[in-house]
């Protein structure tokens, strides 16, 4: 049983690490740990390797928040939560928005344990009869989001424009023989990322002094988004295809909250989606039987036989993963904020542009990509993410790169 402790404990370090590089998701560290597995299996136990990939995944999706609201520097799961949470660091705000994706990420988790039994009566019958209707859903959800986020007729026009092109992006992009992580990575970079920052610079946007006191309730809000965060988290382990994108999408109709009137609401739905999938892609491993992240893929690999108990492993160390993440995330959100404040803001805003570019280019020299195409891609996608801020519409329209694309399989397994 000490083992299983150590390798919980040096998991949320790992995943700390992780979650704070810009740009690298869990699943690339993941891969390395699972590539690696035959010579660890030779030290340790396949529970071991497994305790440390879920206490990994766990710390990594709430200690992302950090660098995407300090910085602008998002990827799929937190690519949504750019504009509020970095709008409350324009605003001196940072530490209430650390709190309050924590807090969000925690709950949710909460939230997932206690609907467990629920979801194991009735979640292996549901996926079953929803799986050919995943299209409809996400053409039904897909506009009534567009409507609900858009003030006007003209707003909506525009809105289902950047949507409907952002589509054409990521179907095209998904076509070519660079991996769906290279790629994903790279149109994240630009949507999200790099045209957030050169905005903010464009609009001599500063680093202001970051306010060290705070008055943060967890009022009904912010409950109602870390209850949208875990069902919405729970929703996707059932509807195949979708992902955070679109899970940002229901968390948001769940919540009631759109990220511009209500932010507490917005970001606690955003970061206990984060968090709360993460765990329930681990779940459905047990109750279908289908690994829904590359995490789970990897433990599904190392453990051939999934029972209860290991279920129960799994669901302490997520418990566990959670809380020191938790802790670790005030910390370093507390950290960030004292060290930014002493750093010239356009300076960093360039530093992390040329990071971001840079570890871009070094993932696409390792998987030996075409570096025309990922260079035409991350252009393409900056402008593209920078026409929101000019148009005066949400940036939330950009997540049809993934939607679309995901709407175009499954049109054809319903006709």
């Amino acid at each position: 049983m000490f083992d299983l402790i150590f390798a919980c404990f040096l998991g949320v370090i790992c995943g700390a690490i992780t979650g704070l590089i810009p740009g690298i998701h869990v699943n690339t560290a993941g891969a390395i740990i699972f590539t690696s597995s035959a010579f660890l299996l030779g030290i340790f136990s396949p529970e071991f390797l497994c305790v440390f990939l879920v206490a990994m995944s766990i710390a990594h999706a709430l200690i992302e928040f950090i660098p995407s609201i300090f910085l602008g520097v998002p990827d799929e799961a937190t690519a949504v939560s750019v504009l509020p949470g970095h709008r409350m660091v324009l605003e001196g705000r940072s530490k209430e928005a650390i709190r309050i994706v924590a807090i969000g990420g925690f709950g949710a988790i909460i939230v997932i344990i206690l609907i467990l039994p629920i979801l194991i009566i009735f979640l292996p019958n549901i996926q079953g009869a929803v799986k050919p209707y995943t299209f409809v859903i996400l053409l039904l959800v897909s506009v009534y989001m567009l409507w609900r986020l858009s003030n006007g007729k003209k707003a909506f026009f525009w809105s289902s424009i950047l949507f409907i092109f952002s589509g054409f992006l990521g179907w095209t992009i998904f076509q070519t023989p660079i991996s769906s992580g290279l790629s994903m990575m790279c149109i994240f970079s630009g949507l999200f990322g790099i045209s957030t920052i050169l905005f903010s610079l464009n609009d001599k946007s500063f680093m202001p002094h970051q306010n060290k006191f705070y008055d943060l309730e967890l009022n009904s809000n912010m409950l109602r988004g870390i209850f949208a965060g875990g069902v919405s988290g729970a929703i996707l382990g059932f509807l195949p295809g979708f992902g955070p994108a679109q899970g940002s999408i229901i968390a948001q109709t769940v919540a009631g909250g759109d990220g511009e009137d209500n932010t507490e609401n917005f970001l606690t739905s955003i970061s206990g989606l984060n968090t709360s999938d993460t765990l329930f892609s681990l779940i459905c491993i047990y109750l279908i039987g289908n690994p829904r992240s590359g995490i789970a893929v990897y433990m599904s690999y190392l453990i051939s036989t999934f029972s209860i108990w290991h279920l129960l492993i799994f669901i302490f160390t997520a418990l566990v993963a959670v809380s020191i993440s938790l802790m670790l995330c005030l910390k370093l959100g507390d950290s960030f904020s004292k060290i930014m404040q002493n750093i010239n803001y356009k300076k960093l805003s360039f530093i992390v542009i040329i990071l971001m570019v840079l570890i871009l280019y070094i993932f696409t020299i390792i998987y030996s990509a075409n570096i025309i195409y990922i260079t035409l891609a991350l252009i393409t996608s900056t402008a593209m993410g920078l026409l929101p801020h000019y148009l005066g519409v949400s940036k939330s329209h950009l997540m049809g790169v993934l939607i679309i694309p995901a709407m175009i399989i499954y049109f054809e397994m319903f006709i």
